[in-house]
């Protein structure tokens, strides 16, 4: 018979002492590939929004949508790229909210959006504060929630070590995203007596522009003197409830009137703004010793895009721990409430395992037909084939989530196809003893060669298509027909390669 492409191909790697050092080069590159992958539970997929925030001091919500908000409707829909526009109109202010289309490129979207607005600000009318845009990303979404809980602190007391502890998580690296549920902010507020006010002559209005024009520093110039120049500033900012107390607000009678003597100034937490409670239900350990519910404060952190999420979450928790012995008092409870690392981790285990039980099962399949010879080829061909695509997705900026890996799992029973045909092929022929061995191997892989190289680009022109898909569903569900045609080409490549080597060895 003449030689084809396939039969070529197996020569060379059955004649070769270096397939056994490709095949263990192979495995190892390809498990090494699997520790270096980021995992997550979902793909990541690039939808570029924005929320676009504009202030018109003392205008309707009605005057507002007019003025403000329909000539920025007007103006982002004419930005390329722009998919959806959203706005809300509510007294003294709006909101724009700018979807792009799936799959633009974020850097470029939020650019052209950001000049489009300098560009046309003149349109605005007089008074409209300069918009503020805050961008938006599917790797927003928090993946690691820590809640502070005591039976002693109250919530501002857990919110002030909230903030020094968001601090230092923001030193880990690849950490996006930092945000607080529940806790309040120290406020100082001053309480005025109507009846003393009237008393004194003044009123609410000068007495808050007396302490706005009190709570500010300006530039008085510079003088220099011996080679030396000195900034010199007047004024200065209000810091205390003190400060505060001790304004001159007004002149009655000829004596000045002080803040303190027209109102109260309290220095504490601000008023809530949510509440924020722990409880254990019945189905946790601590639900015999802790009974109530307790104050608590919630941290959320999320990862920048393409970052491994376990090992981010391990970072974070493990340096949390450390912070317990100087900036987390003893009788504050850190608990992880959400943990999408392990989540994802867990998930991406049990894949992991399903596809392992999946080679297992055709293996023993192949052992019933061809023995267990022939069993132990396809054996080693299908892990290896596996390696490569592993390697594949590192290089590919992948990551190990539920498609990719589904992928796997998906294409385990077509991509021993040609290992099994390439084996079976030579199991027949070694038992026909008409040839030589060699010459019976490369006999049989010439004659299925050229049929299996069809069937396999068949399979994958069947499959990789899905990979074209529009709207949300293309780029979420794209690993997966290119992760199975990858993973069916390089079946390929196994079964021309390694798969003789080991069939001429074992069968």
């Amino acid at each position: 018979m003449k030689e084809g492409l396939a039969g070529r191909i197996a020569k060379g790697f059955m004649n070769s002492k270096l397939t056994v050092l490709l095949m263990i080069v192979f495995m190892v590159v390809g498990v090494y590939s699997s520790f270096l992958i980021p995992r997550e539970e979902e793909p990541q997929i690039d939808v570029p929004m924005a929320d676009i925030f504009v202030g018109y001091p003392g205008a309707s919500p009605e005057e507002v949508e007019t003025r403000v908000i329909k000539p920025l409707e007007k103006l982002f829909s004419n930005i390329k790229g722009v998919e959806y526009i959203y706005s809300r109109s509510m007294e003294e202010k709006g909101m724009v909210i700018v979807q792009f289309y799936v799959g633009e490129d974020i850097e470029r979207s939020f650019v052209k959006l950001y000049n489009e607005i300098n560009k046309h600000m003149d349109i605005m009318p007089e008074g409209v504060t300069f918009p503020l845009v805050k961008t938006r990303a599917i790797d927003d979404v928090p993946m690691l929630s820590l809640t502070l809980w005591s039976e002693t602190y109250d919530d501002f007391q857990l919110g002030q070590i909230s903030q020094e502890l968001i601090t230092e998580i923001k030193k880990v690296e690849d950490v996006s995203i930092t945000s607080q549920l529940g806790g309040r902010d120290r406020e100082i507020r001053i309480v005025i007596d109507k009846d003393k006010l009237a008393a004194a002559g003044l009123d609410i209005l000068s007495v808050s522009q007396m302490i706005k024009s009190n709570s500010s520093q300006l530039n008085a110039g510079n003088i220099v003197k011996n080679d030396s120049e000195f900034s010199v500033r007047a004024g200065d900012f209000l810091k205390s409830a003190k400060d505060i107390e001790g304004l001159i607000v007004g002149v009655n009678n000829g004596h000045p009137v002080y803040l303190n003597q027209v109102a109260q100034v309290i220095d504490g937490p601000e008023l809530p703004k949510n509440y924020v409670y722990l409880g254990f239900g019945h189905a946790s350990s601590k639900k015999a010793e802790f009974q109530s519910e307790y104050p608590a404060v919630t941290i959320s952190i999320a990862k920048r895009k393409g970052a491994d999420a376990m090992k981010i979450a391990d970072i974070i928790i493990e340096k949390v721990d450390r912070l317990r012995s100087d900036l987390i008092p003893d009788d504050v409870q850190v608990e992880v409430t959400r943990n999408y690392g392990e989540t994802a981790s867990h998930k991406v285990s049990e894949l992991l395992m399903h596809l392992i039980g999946a080679i297992i099962a055709v293996t023993l399949v192949v052992m019933l037909a061809m023995g267990w010879r022939g069993g132990l080829v396809v054996f080693l061909s299908v892990p290896i084939t596996f390696a490569l695509t592993l390697l594949s997705y590192y290089m590919l900026d992948y990551t190990l989530n539920r498609i990719t890996l589904f992928a796997l799992v998906f294409v385990t029973g077509i991509v021993v196809d040609d290992s099994i045909i390439i084996a079976e092929n030579m199991h027949r022929h070694f038992k026909m003893k008409r040839l030589p061995f060699k010459q019976a191997a490369l006999y049989a892989i010439n004659e299925v060669g050229n049929p299996t190289i069809l069937a396999t680009f068949t399979v994958i022109a069947s499959v990789l298509p899905m990979a074209f898909v529009s709207g949300l569903m293309g780029p979420y569900m794209s690993p997966m027909p290119i992760g199975a045609s990858i993973a069916m080409l390089l079946s390929l490549f196994v079964a021309l390669t390694i798969t003789p080597y080991l069939g001429y060895i074992f069968l």
